[in-house]
């Protein structure tokens, strides 16, 4: 039984790699990469349009993983969303996203405000089709501030502390992240399943 992770993304591919005993390959190491549109609703739709996307051009013998995530401010009406990765326009980039919400922030007159990350995580294969969520809580701040991690990392400050995950340590980011969250409900279905 082969696990694919539907993604080319080397951050995620690691993640899933340190989490699971079960040794993970990118869908682009078994096919020719192709396009797949996200126009579910939901995080976990969104998932399942990837996961599923690539199972059917793989089939049987392979447990495809693939992951939909991304930061809400309720306070902004949810946003980003399901549109984190391209809130700033179809190929931006991620400072461009990030700056974006910064300056949304601003205009709503908010210095910070309660955010969230979600993580959903597809998992389908030939027995079924399942879906894990992680979530992450703190605050969003108006302000980027350190160099570490990815994305919005830089303007979240998670609950309970004080630096934005741009600042913190990635031991400390792996602990509270909504992926990894999401990821420790993934492992016992993958290996049930592999």
């Amino acid at each position: 039984m082969q696990l694919v992770l539907a993604s080319g993304n080397k951050g995620k591919l690691r993640e899933f790699q340190a989490m699971s005993k079960v040794p993970i390959v990118p869908f682009g190491e078994v096919m020719t990469p192709f396009e797949i549109v996200e126009d579910g609703e939901t995080f976990a739709a969104n998932a399942l349009i990837k996961a599923r996307a690539i199972y059917e051009r793989l089939g049987s013998g392979h447990i495809v993983i693939a992951d939909d995530s991304g930061i809400s401010v309720p306070a902004l009406g949810g946003e980003p969303g399901i549109y984190s990765a391209r809130y700033a326009g179809a190929g931006a980039s991620d400072k461009e996203n990030l700056y974006k919400l910064i300056d949304g922030l601003k205009n709503a007159g908010l210095e910070h405000t309660p955010a969230h990350y979600t993580a959903a995580i597809a998992i389908v294969s030939e027995w079924g089709e399942y879906v894990v969520h992680g979530w992450m809580y703190g605050d969003a701040t108006a302000e980027a501030r350190g160099d570490k991690g990815f994305g919005y990392d830089p303007m979240f400050i998670p609950e309970g502390y004080e630096w934005t995950l741009g600042e913190l340590e990635d031991a400390v980011k792996k602990e509270l992240s909504h992926r990894s969250k999401a990821l420790a409900l993934a492992v016992p279905i993958i290996e049930m399943l592999g």
